[in-house]
C-alpha cells in the first residue's frame, strides 16, 4: 500500500500551466487571467509563464462551480478568502451556507418569472394565431411587403 503522506505531498506539488487549467475546466486562459486580476489566483511566476500550484487548481474548480451555480464572482471570491482559516473550514462552509440559500431563492424567484413570461407568450401566440386565420391573408401584403422592402433597400443605399 502505497504510503499517502508522501503521495498527498507529491500530488500537492504538480504545477500547471494556464492552458492546463483553462483545457481542463473548459474556460479561457483570459479568465484565469481575470480571476489573477480580482486576486482570487495567486500563481508563481517562471519569468513571464504563470505557474499554477495544487491549491490554484482547487480554487480555479471551486470559482467554475460556483459560477455554474450563478454565484456571483464577489461571493465566491468572499468563500474563498475563508479558505485560509483555521478553523476546519467552518466559517467558509456557513457563509457557502448562507450564498446558496440567498441563490436558491433568486433562482427561484427568476423561475416564476420565466413561468409567467412563458404564459403570457403561449396567450400570446394564441391570440396571434387566432386572429391572423379570422383574417387570412391579405391582398395588399405582397405589395406592403414589396414597399417596405424597397424603403429599406434606399436607407441602405443612403448609409
Amino acid at each position: 500500500m502505497p504510503d499517502t503522506a508522501s503521495s498527498f505531498s507529491i500530488a500537492d506539488s504538480r504545477t500547471y500551466s494556464i492552458s492546463e487549467l483553462a483545457r481542463e475546466f473548459g474556460i479561457t486562459p483570459r479568465a484565469l487571467r481575470f480571476y489573477e486580476d480580482k486576486d482570487m489566483l495567486h500563481p508563481a511566476r517562471d519569468g513571464m509563464t504563470r505557474v499554477y500550484s495544487h491549491r490554484d487548481r482547487a480554487r480555479v474548480k471551486i470559482i467554475v462551480r460556483l459560477k455554474r451555480l450563478g454565484l456571483p464572482l464577489a461571493d465566491i471570491r468572499e468563500i474563498l478568502d475563508l479558505y485560509g482559516l483555521e478553523d476546519g473550514q467552518r466559517a467558509q462552509m456557513r457563509m457557502s451556507l448562507v450564498k446558496f440559500q440567498n441563490q436558491i431563492k433568486e433562482l427561484e424567484s427568476q423561475r416564476e418569472d420565466i413561468e409567467m413570461a412563458l404564459q403570457e407568450l403561449h396567450r400570446g401566440i394564441e391570440w396571434l394565431e387566432n386572429n391572423l386565420a379570422n383574417v387570412g391573408p391579405g391582398d395588399g401584403d405582397a405589395a406592403n411587403v414589396r414597399a417596405y422592402d424597397e424603403v429599406a433597400r434606399r436607407q441602405l443605399d443612403d448609409a
